[in-house]
This record gives structure tokens, sequence and C-alpha cells, in this order.
């Protein structure tokens, strides 16, 4: 019994032991939910009541570097003949990359300012959001607009379509937004210089790529043209990106989400981007413009891949997809060719041949002109015939 007994303590002291470590381990983990819900504390308590809080691009030293260096490359005009095959450690190359990545940062820096603009407008005109969907274009109109409640006194023609400005013009008439303080209405119109200027800074980027596409990229630009071949560039994210991406996502680039006030969704192009301000595009007629565009997608694919491993610098392959696009379109819009008349076959006078077997002999057996049919045949009904009997 008494070893039994100091079996059953020393179990217990065992026990006694590995409980200890456990309140550690208890106690790190409340540390970690402590440090958890102090995170959370900071995140609900973090407002974005100041915009030098959301927007830190303009700021930036490389943002301010490579402006500089577009305004620069923009007012001298260089050479782009002599510079031959392109070349990774060209510092015009360079530039033309980093002026792709800027792009890219200056549209998502855009977006950001402009949900900050919505969250402290939504209180003026909480519809104004769900009509205007382009970033750029609902800054533009709530700069002009303001606090002015009355919108038959502002003029939003020039940076809307006519259709659009009378819903908005509708839509504020019942809106229930109230105006806003001097101090929000302050910090909203700050936000919207800064995301024009960044707008306007991303279209001197875009010129400036623009005027070096014959140099980066000749065979895109023989297909889409320079403006076009520049915007693609800059929304995907440079040439080595664009050549990876499939020719469907390259069609999107560009599409903006059409907003039709209910009505019907058929005849608008939805699915069409940059691609739909080409050349191409515009000369073909509509009912063949959703597969021209499809073709310009494809072709435009292969012309960036060619463009990215730089095998013609000349850009004859691009002339030559230019003028594959060219010749299917046209050839869509031949007619068909007419249906020739077709002569009727001669009669055959002869009695056709019949295929004979055991079916064909069963049904001659049955429907043939037996004996007793004869003499039927030879009966005249109605008259009373002479009996044997007499």
């Amino acid at each position: 019994m008494a070893t039994l007994a100091d079996s059953f303590l020393a179990d217990l002291d065992e026990l006694s032991d590995n409980e200890a470590p456990l309140d550690d381990d208890e106690g790190t983990v409340g540390e970690m939910e402590e440090d958890a819900n102090d995170d959370m504390a900071d995140t609900e308590a973090l407002k974005y009541d100041d915009l030098d809080s959301v927007s830190k691009l303009q700021k930036t030293q490389r943002y301010i570097d490579i402006m500089q260096k577009v305004e620069d490359s923009l007012q001298k005009v260089s050479d782009m003949s002599s510079h031959g095959i392109v070349l990774e450690d060209d510092p015009e190359y360079q530039l033309i990359v980093d002026c792709n990545a800027l792009s890219v940062d200056i549209e998502n820096e855009i977006i950001i300012i402009h949900n900050f603009i919505r969250d402290n407008y939504h209180s003026k005109f909480p519809e104004l959001g769900t009509i205007i969907r382009h970033p750029v274009d609902y800054v533009a109109v709530v700069k002009k607009i303001g606090n002015e409640m009355d919108l038959t006194l502002v003029d939003l023609v020039g940076l809307l379509p006519s259709d659009t400005i009378m819903v908005v013009s509708v839509t504020a008439s019942t809106t229930s937004g109230k105006p806003l303080s001097e101090e929000n209405l302050k910090k909203t119109i700050d936000a919207c210089d800064r995301a024009l200027a960044l707008d306007l800074s991303k279209k001197k980027v875009l010129d400036f790529v623009e005027s070096r596409m014959g140099y980066i990229a000749p065979n895109l630009s023989a297909i889409v043209g320079s403006a076009v071949a520049a915007k693609l560039m800059g929304t995907a994210g440079g040439l080595s990106a664009l050549a990876k991406m499939p020719a469907c996502n390259v069609q999107l680039l560009g599409a903006k989400k059409k907003n039709l006030a209910g009505f019907s969704t058929a005849t608008s192009q939805f699915r069409v981007g940059y691609l739909e301000q080409t050349e191409i595009f515009q000369n073909t007629p509509p009912s063949l413009r959703m597969r021209a565009c499809r073709l310009l997608a494809a072709k435009s694919t292969l012309a960036a891949r060619v463009d990215s491993t730089s095998r013609d610098p000349i850009g004859k392959t691009g002339r030559h997809l230019r003028e594959e696009i060219c010749k299917k379109i046209e050839k869509w819009q031949e007619p068909p060719p007419a249906k020739q008349p077709k002569p009727l076959p001669v009669p055959d006078s002869d009695p056709k041949k019949k295929r004979g077997g055991r079916r064909s002999r069963n049904m001659k057996e049955r429907y043939v002109f037996t004996d007793m049919r004869k003499l039927a045949n030879r009966m005249q009904f109605g008259v009373a015939e002479e009996s044997s009997l007499g």
C-alpha cells in the first residue's frame, strides 16, 4: 500500500510540473490577444480625415525625379532612328519603363483619392457615386458642383455627356444630401485639385511614352497607333507585362463601366477598352466591331510579344499583321455568293429495279391475283344467276 501511495504522489508531482508551462503559454496567448485588440483599436481609431495620410505619391522622390526627366525629355527632341535595337541598359528605355510603372501608381493613387472624396462628399450628394463611375470624371464634377444645391446654376457641359448631365440634375433635385461644412468642403476641394494634378501628370507621362512608341514598340504602334499603344502599355504596366497578358484581357484594358440609368445594355459597347479608339475599329461597321475588337486584341498581343524580344525593330511584322486584319474585315463585309439555279434531273421512263428477297416474295404472295378473285370479277351484282338446281 505504501508503494501505491508513493507512486500516486509522484504522479501528482509530475502533473503539477507539467501545468506550469501551460500557464506560461496561456500568458503568451493572452498577450497576443491583447496586442491584436490594440491593433484593432488603432485601426478603428485611424480615420482618414487628413489627405496627406492617404495620398503620399506626389511627395516621393521617385515621383519628382521621373516627372522632371519627363518634362526635360518632352522639351528636347531626340532622334530615335539612331538608336536601333532597344537595349535594356539604355537610359531612354529605362525611363520609359519607369514611366509605365509610374502611370500605374498614379492610377492607383487617383483611385485612393477618389474614395477619400466620395466618403467626404457622400453626405452632400450620396447618389453621385452610383451615377458617375469614372474617378476623374467624378472628381471634376465634385469640384464643379461644390456646395451648390441647385444644379441648374452649375454648367457641367464638357465634363459629362448630355444624357448623364440630365440624370445628375434630376437626381440632385430629389437627393437627401445636405451642404458640407466649410472644413469638409475645403478638404474635398483640395483632394479634387490633387487628383486632377495627378491626372495631368499621367497625361504627360503617356505623351512622353507615346512619342517614344516607335522606338520601344514599333510593331504594336503599327497596328493600333502610338497613342493607343502608350495607353495599353501604361495600363498593363509595361511592354513585358502586356506581352504576357492574354488577348481577352488586352481587349478590356481601359474599359469603363457605363451607367445607362436603367436603359437597355443590348447596344452598349461595355467590353471594349482603348482598342475602340483605333482607326481600324472606328472604320469598321457597328455590326462587326466586336469581332474586329477581338481580332485587334489577338494581333496586338502577338505584336507586343515580338516587340518585347526586339526581333523586329523596323516594324515589318506589325504592318503585316495590320494588313491581315484589314483583309479579314473586308472579307467579312463581302456579300454572300449568289445561289446558282440547280436543274432538275432528267425523268427516268424505265421502271426502277427493286430489290427482291423473302420480304418481297411474301408481299407478292399476299397480294397475288388468285383464281377466286378472277371468278368474283366475272359475277354481275344485282342480277339473279341461274342455279345449278334449276
